[in-house]
Parts: structure tokens; sequence; C-alpha cells
């Protein structure tokens, strides 16, 4: 997709006084250190600090540069902290130049970092009453039930409300954590690979010191809300069967849970009637339960993202600023970095180097080369450190042939994927890989060694997962997906002590450990819709999903890391924020009626109403699907053709009762924009209103998308919805695993 064009400003010169007046206003509370990242220093002649008072000035409004830059960084890497108001952050986050712009937090002791990163710390104000009388159902693997994520101290018994059972097979126990399990393959609910435990203590663990993976990611593991309660529903042994699912979705709906996260997928995107997943969630949201569903892993190709249901809140990856890396020091000191979840520690001693080529006896040099499956000579590899031109075949034949470490090519230039290895192993990126290559050519006997994994400090996150799953929707082209990003990659949470820690006949077992995928972010934002709810316990399903879509912090195509599927079909709406969307101000409300309409739009009319269960008839006049109400909004246009799309919406007030909210539209050269009315007002509580938003341009070229975004600003709140026009020639993906 194309780059963002420059941002400009469309309102007349009233409004453009009008907004400025408000942006005055801002006192030193409504201002925040945030960081604004710029990347790497430029070369040549360049003045950084010109620079970032270039920047400020086009978004500060009455107030002195001087006092409100806090910092420049000018001699590593180039950007600023400053005394950012929330548009002024938004402004900036959409700035061609800038990579990302985020809150500057106070650090603490490491910890599992995931819900700190977001703010939402151990601290935060909570309704604890009320978050306990929740209930997430998580449909995975199982759970492994004596985990401490789980246990029931200081909990009192299940809600009234709760219907559900504890039917997890022999020799497994509920508790007043754990309130409901059950199976639908295997001969229990114990989890037996690992991935439901840990999904299930991302939602909802209860916080644990000192969990870490070998001494790694060390601090206190804990879920978005501790106090809730858990229902397990394992339907993957380890594969996951559309026919259990959706009796899974049966029984939860059922048994009374609150929130559903369902970290599985098919890989690909399927219609709506026939992905178990849409169909259950749709009952589930017709029953006032929200589903969270993950994106898939298989980005950053066009078209990937495999939940495309607008009941749905479908989740994308991203980093959070915790990197974890191994280093590989060899000759007179070279080190290099790479990608990796090495627990183990060769205490500093250089050991020899081999290439792949040089240590097979039964393979041609390239297969050698590769450490493909038999060609490693046990004889040869012992004590040795292992190089190897490819990643996947690599590892599992160095760790069989019994080499004391490995060093592998990663050719993807992918640092999201740290893989945990049965071994002392890493990745390497080309360039990395050469210079060490280099080295091995250079000397008749290279020595090295491989360092145990540490963790960095990465300032340019959050930044969209490499393999997050990608837009656009192939079933609903009208519906951004995915929806939002949440912290999905190296995040630790509990495992079950039975499963292989990771996917080469590991022999060790852990109670914690690292993962990444789009599995692990879904948890996340199921945490965050559950607390949420715990303020708004009688807001709908939609509404809890606007919350968290039009409060996320702004992301820009810098954010993805790739030159693929950029932008909102990377991240959706934007990065989730817990704390913020407790509070939205408004939000795009949808009944199973607006869901209804839309199918009515899409498909048989005799289908719909099988799906509604009621006699709803479809209008003679089916509308548009570019109308339905949702937090964002998107149009397929032909390419190189003018255009002219109309998106109708309606928000409800569910901030103060009195007041004024004040579109602005941030402007792409490419498009003109207008939003009618400009300006909406309210005077109670749950009160409604509707607007339009035509967008009009001389066409988008072949693969490209425009993108902008709407705020409504009321001087405290700002309801920020993205809006996309694009033109694609997709087909449906080939099937392959998720």
């Amino acid at each position: 997709m194309a780059k963002h064009g420059a941002l400009l400003f469309y309102h007349a010169f009233t409004i453009l006084i009008l907004t400025m007046s408000l942006l005055s206003k801002a006192t030193s509370e409504d201002r925040e250190v945030s960081i604004v990242y710029l990347g790497s220093l430029p070369h040549g002649v360049y003045s950084p600090l010109s620079h970032h008072h270039s920047i400020l000035q086009r978004v500060i409004q009455g107030s002195s540069l001087e006092s409100l830059l806090v910092r420049s960084y000018k001699r590593s890497f180039n950007g600023f902290a400053a005394k950012l108001t929330d548009q002024e952050r938004e402004k900036l986050a959409n700035m061609k130049e800038v990579v990302s712009v985020f809150p500057s937090r106070t650090y603490q002791l490491q910890t599992t970092r995931s819900w700190d990163f977001m703010g939402f710390d151990e601290k935060i104000n909570r309704n604890a009453t009320v978050e306990s009388d929740i209930i997430i159902g998580v449909i995975d693997s199982g759970i492994w039930p004596e985990s401490e994520s789980f246990t029931d101290v200081g909990f009192g018994p299940a809600p009234k409300r709760w219907k559900g059972a504890c039917k997890g097979g022999k020799n497994f126990t509920c508790n007043n954590k754990l309130i409901g399990a059950r199976y639908y393959t295997a001969e229990s609910a114990r989890d037996g690979t690992g991935h439901g435990t840990h999904t299930a203590s991302t939602a909802a663990g209860n916080g644990v010191k000192d969990a870490s993976f070998y001494g790694l990611a060390q601090g206190t593991a804990r879920g978005g809300v501790p106090s809730a309660r858990i229902a397990a529903y394992k339907v993957c042994a380890p594969t996951c069967m559309a026919h259990n699912i959706l009796a899974a979705f049966d029984d939860a709906i059922n048994d009374g849970v609150d929130i559903i996260t369902i970290s599985i997928g098919l890989g690909f995107m399927a219609d709506v009637y026939g992905d178990a997943i849409s169909i259950g969630a749709f009952h589930a949201m017709e029953n006032g339960i929200l589903t969270t569903n993950s994106a898939g892993n298989n980005g950053p190709s066009d078209g990937t993202v495999s939940s495309p249901a607008p009941w749905i809140l479908t989740v994308a990856a991203s980093s959070i600023d915790r990197r974890i890396i191994d280093k590989v020091v060899f000759g007179i000191g070279t080190t290099v970095v790479g990608n990796s979840v090495n627990s183990f520690t060769l205490n500093g001693t250089s050991f020899p180097l081999v290439h792949g080529k040089d240590v097979s006896s039964n393979c041609t040099e390239e297969d050698a080369g590769y450490c493909k499956e038999g060609c490693l000579d046990s004889q040869l590899v012992k004590g040795k450190i292992v190089l190897c031109d490819r990643y996947t075949s690599a590892i599992p034949e160095a760790y069989k042939a019994g080499a004391l470490g490995s060093v592998v090519l990663n050719f993807y230039n992918d640092d999201d994927l740290s893989l945990i290895l049965p071994l002392a192993a890493t990745a390497l990126h080309p360039k990395e890989y050469s210079v060490m290559m280099s080295y091995m050519n250079s000397t008749r006997d290279p020595q090295g060694t491989i360092l145990k994994s540490e963790y960095i400090k990465d300032p340019a996150a959050p930044h969209v997962a490499f393999f997050s799953s990608r837009g656009p929707n192939l079933i609903l082209p009208e519906i951004i997906k995915p929806d939002i990003s949440a912290p999905g990659v190296q995040i630790l949470a509990a495992y079950s002590p039975d499963a292989s820690i990771s996917e080469f006949e590991d022999k060790r077992h852990v109670k914690y450990k690292i993962m990444s995928g789009t599995s692990m972010a879904c948890p996340h934002a199921a945490g965050v819709a559950a607390y949420v709810k715990s303020f708004h316990p009688d807001w709908s399903p939609a509404a809890i999903k606007s919350s968290l879509m039009t409060t996320a912090w702004p992301m820009n195509d810098t954010s993805t890391k790739s030159n693929i599927s950029t932008g909102e079909f990377a991240y959706g709406s934007g990065h989730i924020n817990p704390v913020k969307a407790i509070n939205p101000g408004l939000v795009y409300e949808a009944s199973k009626e607006d869901y209804i309409r839309l199918l009515c739009m899409k498909y048989d009319e005799g289908k719909v109403r099988l799906v509604s269960g009621d006699n709803s008839t479809c209008p003679t006049d089916k509308g548009s699907p570019l109308d339905h109400n949702y937090p964002s909004m998107a149009a397929k246009v032909a390419p190189m053709n003018p255009f002219a799309v109309k998106f109708h919406r309606r928000v409800k007030n569910v901030g103060l009762a009195n007041s004024s909210y004040k579109a602005t539209i941030f402007q792409d050269s490419k498009v003109e924009i207008k939003v009618v009315p400009e300006i909406l007002s309210f005077k109670s509580l749950n009160e409604e209103k509707a607007f339009d938003v035509t967008v009009a341009g001389s066409g988008v070229p072949f693969g490209s998308q425009v993108s902008t975004q709407l705020v409504w600003f009321d001087g405290s709140h700002s309801v920020r919805s993205p809006i996309v026009v694009y033109t694609a020639a997709m087909q449906m993906q080939d099937q392959y695993p998720f």
C-alpha cells in the first residue's frame, strides 16, 4: 500500500481558529511527557535540535517551545521528549517523518512488561467488586489448573448467575478462580501444549511475583483483570476442529461468560457462514458477549487476516518496549546481535566454529550448508558451534547431531520471532551472518561463543509484528480488519509443565514461558474488554469494542516495519490503550438488528432469517455496507477512477451529559473530506447523534490505499476513527495451517 501523503487541514479558517483556541486552553494538567521517536540519525549535515523545534512548532499552539521540550535525543538515535496534549500526539503520530509517539512512563524493576507498557500497572484504578463478577471464557487447548496464576486465595464463591460446570476430567479440580472447565477432545481439560494456559493467564491470571523463563523477563506475571474468573473450554489437542469450537461457543454462551477469547483461526479468510468462530461469535454477541479473536500469524502478505466478522474484535500483534536478544562473540571480540530466547550459557568460553558444509559426509555442499536433515556428522560437530545457511531445518538437525551450539541465517529480517531453542543458538540477519562468515573464511581456527539472552529497551515500540496477519477484509471489504493491535511479541505468561518448551524435542519443562503470536495479543484485548465491562456492566459488545478502537494509540506506516499491507490493514485503529478505554466519550453502537441489516446486503434473506432466529425481513432498499455503524470506515474503489463515497454514522454520548464535540479531519492531499454536521451537541447521557462523512478523490493507484482519520473532540475526549479508501485485486488465499 502507498505511504500516507502529507497531512493538511481541510477545515475553513474559522474552524481552525476554534480548534486552536481549544488547544490553547490546555493546562499543564492536560499535558504529559511523551516520546516522539524519529528513527536513526540522518547522514550528512543535520541539526537535530532545530528539526525537533520545527516539528513541535507545527503542532504546538499558544505555548512556549522551551517550556514544553523536555529532551532531545541526538547521539545514537533521533527523537525528543515533550509535554503534549492528546491532540498534539495524534498530529505528530500522523506525520510522515514520525515513527511513533508514546507516553513516557516510570520504569520499575523488570516485570512481564506488556501491561505496564500500556500504562496499565498494578496501581491502576479498578472496580474490584465488579471485576470479580466477570467471567472470561477461554476457548483454547485447555488449562493447567494447579498453576499459581489460577489459585483462588482471596476469592469468594463463583457469581450466582454462573450456570457452568467443572467437567475437566480425571484428577482435574476447579476452584473459585477457575470456576469452570469443559473439554471436547482428548480425555481431560488439562492443557498438554501450554497454549491455553498462556492465553488464560494473560487475560485474567493472578499476579505471581518473580516469574521468569530461566531468569529472562523476570517480574510479576499477571493478567489484565486478576480479580476476574476463568472458564476453560478445551477444543485443541493439538488439532482444533470446527465442530468442537462450535460446541464450546454453545456451552460458554449458556454457562454465562461475559467475554470470550479465542486465539485460534483457520489461517485464511472464510465466509462468515462457513467459519465456526464467526458463527459462534454472532450468537455470543446477541447474548451480550464480546468475542476477541487473534488475527492470525500469516503476515505480512495482503488479505491473510482470518477473522472477517464485524461483531468480533480482531486483534493484531505488536511489540512492547522490551526486546529479548542474543549475542555472538567471535574473533578478537567482534559481537553481533541475533534473535532467540537462549537460556543456555557457555560461560564466555570460546569454541570452534564450523560451517555445515564442512561437517557433513553424505550431502551435497548446498544441503550441508543448509544443515538439512541427516546432513551433519555427529562426530564432526561434537563440542563445536555450527553455522547454517537456513533457519527451519538447521536447529533440529544441529540439536539432533549433538552440536554444542548453532548460528543460523534469518533471511526474513524479522526481529519479532525469537524462538526458544533447545541448545545455545541464535538467528542472525544476513548482514551480521555475512560478517561472521567472512571471519570464518579469514582464519584457520575460527573461535566464538554464544551468550545467554538478555533484554534491551526498544524505543520504537510499539510496531506491528512481521508475522501478524494483514487485511484487507476479503469477505466484507467495507470493514477494516484487524480492528486493533495489542502486545503479542515475547510475552511471559503461565505454561503447562507437561508441555515441551520448544518445537525441537526439548526435554525441559517450565511453569512460565515466553511466547509470541497474535494468540498472545488476543487475550490482552480480552483483558482490557473485561476491564471496561467492570466499569460499564450494561454496555453492549459493540460499545465495548468501540471504546477500545476509538481510544487506541495512533500508529502509522512506519509502525509496521514492512512495505506490505501497511497502515490500518496492519494495525486497525491503533494500539490498545486500557486506561483511556473506560472513558471514551462517544461510542459507535451496533445491535443485532444492525448486523442483520448488514447481512441482508450480502446474503439471501432466507439464510439471514435463519441466523437471526426471528422473522427478520430484509428491506427492499438494502442500503450500503458503507453505512454499517462501525468505529472505522473503509471503501474499496476502482483503481485510478474518480470516486466519491459517503459513510453514515451515529454515536452515543457516554461521557458528559452536556457536551459538544467538534470534528477534526487529518487530511490526506489525495482526497477531500467533508463531515456534516461538524459539531455534535448533546444534552443527556445515551443520547445519539448522526453524521455523514464524504470522501472524494481523483483516483487511487492499483493496490494502494489513502488513509486519514476523523476525531471528535470535546476538550477532554478524543474519539478517533480511521478512514481508508483503497484499491485491490485480491483473491481468496490458499488454505494453509494457522
